[in-house]
């Protein structure tokens, strides 16, 4: 198994492809880093000129004023007798942060603080989808469309052991990606951004209580890699199983950029909870959500049956199928 594991690999990383996706992941992020620094020195710019606006200062608040507002939300959110256990205790989490931060005059770390933008590097996770997915939907693909996968077949190694190294390389990259986008945009906010002087919170043993930036990034970082799974997983089953490699592609990304869409539209119907596009763990980890009551572990439960659902599909298909016709 680990012997074909390392020939996929090798394999993959034989294509020119496969290095040129590396080579736009650090173009669009170090970009992306390096445009934001542009916005931030023009907003500083016009701030030490004194021309803010009055309409500038009225549509960005500063953190107090936002987190009396957010309190507020959260204080008539959890009035709803309704609510589920669950529900509740997130709910409750915020507003004891939002209190704590009042209390203590703990300020959140600014929109374009250095600890800031490393807590927001899960945003990787979005360009490494799309490069992951067209890894993984071709890998098993292109053998049937080259005819390479009669000769590959006719070694004495079990079928699910060939799907099986495949697949784990399509993760392993997924996870390269993330690392390295990672790292590019962590060097990059150290060289471009100033460090501030606010405080990351979170709720630990019923006391509020101050974390670090890299705990909170990392786990961002994994809940942001856990979607790069299951779209991965998904472009693998499409490729394997209808051995196209761009019908993979095209319906994974469309699912992933217009399922938000969807899941708004369907978001009064319990269907939507089910659907595993609906479920954004990022989001949910920083109290967002695009349908009402969903909690994180009922979103990780779905995705992670969708997971082996795909996984069953790829396997049986794959294993059961007559390559001769």
């Amino acid at each position: 198994m680990l012997r074909l594991l390392q020939n996929e690999w090798m394999k993959m990383w034989s294509k020119k492809s496969t290095w040129a996706m590396v080579a736009i992941l650090v173009i669009v992020v170090g970009g992306m880093l390096v445009l934001l620094r542009w916005i931030s020195s023009l907003e500083d710019g016009q701030a030490e000129s004194g021309n803010v606006s009055i309409e500038a200062e009225t549509a960005s608040p500063d953190w107090r004023m936002q987190t009396e507002a957010e309190k507020a939300a959260l204080t008539q959110q959890l009035s709803d007798p309704s609510l589920k256990k669950t529900e509740r205790a997130e709910l409750e989490e915020q507003r004891d942060i939002a209190e704590y931060r009042l209390k203590e005059d703990a300020a959140p770390y600014g929109e374009f603080d250095r600890e800031q933008m490393i807590m927001d590097s899960s945003g990787i996770g979005q360009i490494a989808i799309l490069f992951s997915v067209i890894m993984a939907a071709g890998i098993v693909a292109t053998e049937f469309s080259e005819g390479t996968i009669k000769m590959l077949l006719a070694r004495p190694v079990k079928r699910w052991k060939v799907l099986t190294s495949k697949y784990a390389a399509s993760i392993l990259f997924g996870a390269l990606l993330m690392l390295v986008g990672f790292a590019v945009s962590v060097v990059l906010s150290y060289l471009l951004f100033p460090s501030g002087d606010g405080a990351e919170l979170a709720v630990k043993g019923g006391n509020v209580v101050e974390v670090s930036i890299w705990g909170r990034a990392i786990y961002y970082l994994a809940l942001s890699f856990v979607t790069v799974i299951v779209y991965t997983t998904f472009a693998f089953m499409v490729g394997s199983v209808f051995r196209s490699g761009a019908l993979a592609i095209g319906l994974s990304l469309f699912i992933y950029f217009m399922g938000g869409t969807v899941s708004m539209l369907l978001s009064k119907y319990a269907i939507a909870k089910y659907l595993f596009f609906s479920h954004e763990l990022v989001s949910q980890a920083q109290g967002m959500t695009l349908i009402e009551g969903m909690t994180m572990p009922f979103s990780a439960t779905v995705l992670a049956v969708y997971t082996i659902l795909f996984l069953v599909v790829s396997y049986f298909i794959f294993t059961q199928r007559d390559i001769k016709a």
